[in-house]
């Protein structure tokens, strides 16, 4: 009977093996060509493994069981019935209706509104002042009974991803001299042309106009400016980069990637838009690959998107620099010797000051926020 093995499919060469998160399918199940079939984590990535052809699968690995590259996980029956026949739909019961439970009158007898008192006696002795009593002490409240330790606490292992999160953020602060340097920036130039622009670059270009895509290409404009950061340290040399790959940082469930963008500045915005979009779903969806996320000279991260007004964020190694973009927010600011209300940004410029000067970062970030408070800039590349 021939049978299809379903193996841990190849990521690179620095992966060796994972852990299988999670089936998509049960023991049994009769499975379609290219269907999803499990969900693998690594210290890098996480992906899925497909089957290659319709059958019935049978597993091989448990869910949360470390595997090797290239280790057989299930098998395709590929002689069982592609799919089931079809089955009549089980009965849905239909749900009980819960009565109304009305508040009617309580059945107890009211006391008798004209009960009869006995007869007064002819004098009544006057009555005594009853004695002042001395007020109980409540009794202290019952101690509560402690939860058990299964209510109030959970363990569970890390993930390979998030260990190797983990393990770079950590080796990122002790392998560099990390400062950051911060300014501010005024979006109102940029939200201008979103709003007088953005209904046309939608009907042309089928994506929208958002912040990002003028960010990056105000970095890649700093860049051509102040190339010291586009660089990085290897031994005891310093490698100069003269192409411009992007990093943008995307929030998942499993932890924070950093999907490189390719030659942005050959890309049009409508291009930089398009690919953001395209690696942040496959970045969520698990469907990322490792050469997606490897190469890039320079990271933008956007904390703005949480709500963050200021931080200070972490190099990605190895490189010498990352760009931190906040919330926008409508504060008072000095303009022409008035102050106005205006939608001002936090930026945040992390750098290795083994590399770059500071001189040089605050350089880098001015002309950052020169790029975004007058966008033709980037039109003019001055």
């Amino acid at each position: 009977m021939p049978k299809i093995e379903v193996k841990v499919p190849a990521m690179g060469e620095s992966i060796s093996s994972g852990i299988l998160a999670k089936w998509h399918v049960a023991d049994g199940d009769v499975v379609k060509k290219d269907q999803p079939l499990f969900e693998l984590e690594t210290d890098k990535i996480t992906s899925e493994g497909t089957a290659e052809a319709a059958g019935r699968i049978a597993l091989q690995a448990a869910a949360g069981a470390e595997v090797k590259i290239g280790q057989v996980v299930a098998l395709i029956d590929t002689e069982a019935a592609a799919s089931m026949p079809p089955q009549a739909p089980e009965p849905v019961a239909a749900p009980a209706v819960e009565k109304a439970v009305e508040e009617a009158p309580s059945k107890t007898k009211p006391a008798a509104a004209k009960a009869e008192s006995p007869p007064a006696p002819e004098k009544a002795a006057p009555a005594k002042p009853a004695a002042a009593q001395p007020p109980k002490p409540q009794p202290p409240p019952a101690p509560r009974p402690a939860a058990p330790a299964g209510e109030r606490q959970t363990r569970r292992k890390l993930s390979p991803l998030r260990q190797r999160i983990a393990e770079r953020l950590v080796a990122a602060q002790h392998d560099a001299a990390m400062l950051t340097t911060f300014n501010e920036a005024d979006m109102s130039a940029v939200m201008g042309v979103r709003a007088r622009y953005q209904e046309d670059f939608v009907k042309k270009n089928g994506v929208k106009l958002g912040f990002m895509s003028f960010f990056v290409k105000a970095v890649v404009s700093a860049l051509r400016q102040v190339p010291a950061l586009n660089a990085q340290i290897d031994g005891d040399s310093v490698v100069e980069n003269h192409f411009y790959d992007i990093g943008v940082a995307v929030s998942t469930e499993k932890g924070l990637l950093v999907p490189v963008i390719r030659d942005c500045d050959a890309l049009s915005m409508a291009d930089i838009e398009k690919a953001i979009g395209s690696a942040a779903q496959k970045a969520r969806d698990g469907k990322i690959a490792l050469a997606d996320l490897e190469g890039g000279v320079f990271t933008i991260t956007n904390g703005g998107i949480f709500g963050s007004m200021l931080s200070t964020p972490i190099i990605n190694p190895p490189q010498c620099g990352i760009l931190g973009l906040h919330a926008i927010t409508e504060r008072p600011v000095a303009v022409g010797g008035q102050v106005v209300i205006r939608p001002m940004m936090y930026l945040a410029v992390s750098y290795d000051h083994r590399l770059v000067d500071g001189r040089e970062a605050v350089t880098f970030l001015v002309k950052v926020k020169q790029a975004i408070e007058d966008p033709l800039r980037l039109m003019l590349n001055v």
